[in-house]
């Protein structure tokens, strides 16, 4: 079986199941992200006994140990993920409206309202921890099936 087929089953599986078990996925996912911090922590502080690294190492240790012990931590950063894309877009869409670009107008409009619905996604996955998760499980079987339709 061709590499982006398989992944593309795998990723449509995954979605799947974030969608069926969100607290589970949820935990499993936060816990994993909090242990890779933990070892790109220790890596980093254990590699080079620069201020950098030491300081970095220190930081992503105490955030991995936050991801690991606090679930809920997980939906926060991806609130506050959706909070920043939308200014982003809003500011982005604002600058294509008013300036000489070789933007179109419309497309400047469309991109302030991608900006107004993805600041109502962060509030809602602060708000609902699982939104997020169920979101990225969407995204998972969108992608897959984008992977599995791919001719390569």
């Amino acid at each position: 079986m061709e590499p982006n087929k398989l992944a593309g089953i795998l990723s449509i599986i995954l979605g799947l199941i974030f969608i069926v078990c969100p607290v589970l996925s949820t935990a499993t996912l936060s816990i994993f992200i909090g242990l890779s911090l933990i070892f790109f922590g220790i890596a980093l502080v254990v590699s080079g006994f620069t201020a950098f690294n030491i300081i970095i190492g220190i930081l992503a240790i105490i955030v991995g140990l936050v991801f690991v012990f606090n679930i809920a931590a997980l939906s926060f950063i991806f609130g506050i993920q959706f909070y920043v894309i939308g200014i982003i877009l809003v500011l982005g869409g604002i600058v294509g409206l008013v300036s000489d670009s070789g933007i179109s107008k419309i497309a400047s409009v469309l991109i302030i309202i991608l900006g107004i619905i993805s600041f109502a996604l962060g509030g809602f996955s602060i708000e609902q921890p699982l939104f997020a998760i169920i979101l990225i499980g969407v995204a998972l079987i969108i992608e897959g099936i984008g992977l599995y339709l791919i001719e390569v």
